[in-house]
Parts: structure tokens; C-alpha cells; sequence
């Protein structure tokens, strides 16, 4: 078996076309078609089900999709340890950084960091929590920042922030006179969320159920100050981190703290279990994990 096989195989599964695989891989697709039955020939197994209108991949096939993934993202974890046992330098990586998150607390953070270890090179993605986990599973991004809860099976977690969420609502509202609010006294209010792909938006929803109701969602976006914006408007109630509402100019809205259950905003470092991290990234972990020791 040779990595090509695999690189070929998921190219395929991700096009779900063999013309357009041999397009993106710029080989013929004969020569595709002869890889892949190769492959199949060798594992003694069928990937794709070509009998009907859309190359489908088999049951057979999705299960060996998983482990081609693991080899490939090996095989890239041994490239990076290569190249930096070769060049000598700090290292590279690339760092997942939720919006909302990174607006908070990570501009200063990274300035810093790149003064005192200016050989180390960062690439900051910016993606929703979620998508951010997946991105890190996938070898797409090396050290990211979640929202816990996360899978510990397949993170390695350093906690660094804990902290709420608080409603805002604007001063015309019903509760603006309140300090707080129990979960189950916003069943009837419009919510105004995170979009899908953001943790915020699964630990709003997860306090609600819990409360015994399903929200009804007026309005899903990815910036906080626009869904401050509507619920200035008095459009609907927004769930925001307490460390965005120390910044903001509250004289037209309200801010309270809500119970039964309180929904929280912990956030923590997280990285692939067993994945090669570069000297740079680790000493990332570290510097980011110090800051927060000394913040809290």
C-alpha cells in the first residue's frame, strides 16, 4: 500500500466524482480508476458503490476512510518533525481562534508572544468552535482555543478562563429592570444566537432544553456587536461573554445574570491527542497557559 493510494482515495470521497478528483490531483482518470482498484484489489474490499447515478462510498468504504485519515495526518506529523529537525528552527503552526474568543482576550496575548519568540511563526485561523474541533481532528489547525465542555478522548485540555454568559436586553424591555432571570422566564422571548458551528450557540441551546423548553431563535450571526445591536432594538434577548460586556457602552440595554442553570463560558487550550506539535506550539501552550495563571 502507498500513501498516494490513500491521498487518491480520499480525493475521491471528498469530490464524490472521479473527474473531478483527477482534476484536483492533475492526473488522467484513468490513471485515478486504476489507483483505486488497486487499492481495493489489495485491501480485498470495495470503496465505492459505482452502479448507481452518484458515486456513493460503501459502508466497507467509510470505515476505511477513517483510518486513511489517521495514516495521512501521521504521516504529516512526521513531515513537521523533519523539517524542524532540519532547519533548526522554533517551528511553525497554526492556531484556531474563535472570533468571539479572540476579540476578548487574545490580541495583546499574541503580540506579546510574538516579541519574546519572534522565530516562531503563527497562522491564526479563525473559525467557530466547533468547526475549530473538527479543523483540529482533521490536521487542519495544530493548537486551538474551545469552549468546554470537549471530547477528552481525543483532546488534550488545558482550562485557562471561566466565566458566564449574561443576557443583554435593551432598556425598553420587560426585565431591564431585573438583575437577573431564571432560564424558564425566557421560554417566550425571541433569542438571538451565535450561529450554528459556534459552542455559544450549543451552550445557550443546552441551558434552555435544560430548563424544559426548545428556544424559538429570531436571528443567528457570527458577530456579537450586531446581535447587541438587535437587542438594543429590542428585537430579542442575546446570550454574550461577560468579558465583551466589560467593553461595552451599556446605557441603551440591560444586563442580567441568568439562573436555572447558569450557562458558562469556559474556555480551555486544546490540541490532537497524540499529534506532533512543533516547539512553537508548545511553547504557545505554555506562554498562553502563564498569562492566564497570572490573570486569575
Amino acid at each position: 500500500m502507498e500513501i498516494k493510494q490513500l491521498v487518491y482515495f480520499l480525493e475521491v470521497y471528498k469530490e464524490k466524482s472521479f473527474s473531478k478528483a483527477s482534476d484536483k490531483l492533475l492526473v488522467s482518470q484513468p490513471s485515478l480508476s486504476k489507483v483505486i482498484q488497486q487499492l481495493e484489489e489489495e485491501l480485498q474490499i470495495r470503496l465505492f458503490d459505482r452502479t448507481t447515478r452518484h458515486l456513493e462510498i460503501t459502508v466497507e468504504g467509510e470505515m476505511i476512510r477513517t483510518h486513511a485519515q489517521k495514516v495521512l495526518r501521521d504521516v504529516e506529523d512526521l513531515t513537521k518533525a523533519a523539517d524542524d529537525i532540519k532547519s533548526r528552527k522554533k517551528g511553525s503552526f497554526k492556531f484556531g481562534l474563535p472570533p468571539v474568543i479572540g476579540s476578548s482576550f487574545f490580541p495583546h496575548i499574541i503580540a506579546s508572544f510574538r516579541k519574546q519568540f519572534p522565530e516562531a511563526k503563527m497562522q491564526i485561523i479563525e473559525e467557530g468552535a466547533k468547526i475549530m474541533e473538527q479543523s483540529l481532528l482533521e490536521g487542519k489547525v495544530d493548537v486551538g482555543v474551545a469552549i468546554l465542555p470537549v471530547d477528552n478522548e481525543q483532546f488534550e485540555v488545558i482550562p485557562i478562563v471561566e466565566r458566564e454568559l449574561l443576557l443583554i436586553v435593551s432598556i425598553n424591555h420587560p426585565l431591564a429592570t431585573r438583575k437577573n432571570v431564571k432560564m424558564k422566564e425566557l421560554e417566550q422571548e425571541s433569542f438571538l444566537m451565535f450561529r450554528k458551528g459556534f459552542s455559544l450557540y450549543d451552550r445557550v441551546r443546552e441551558g434552555a432544553i435544560q430548563a424544559g423548553f426548545e428556544p424559538k431563535i429570531e436571528h443567528e450571526s457570527t458577530q456579537w456587536d450586531f446581535l447587541i445591536e438587535l437587542a438594543t432594538a429590542n428585537l430579542g434577548v442575546a446570550f454574550i461573554p461577560e468579558t465583551v460586556i466589560d467593553k461595552l457602552d451599556l446605557t441603551e440595554v440591560s444586563v442580567l445574570s441568568v439562573t436555572d442553570p447558569t450557562v458558562h463560558w469556559n474556555l480551555a487550550m486544546i490540541w490532537r491527542k497524540q499529534s506532533y506539535q512543533s516547539y512553537a506550539a508548545m511553547e504557545w501552550v505554555s506562554f498562553v497557559e502563564r498569562v492566564f495563571q497570572t490573570k486569575n
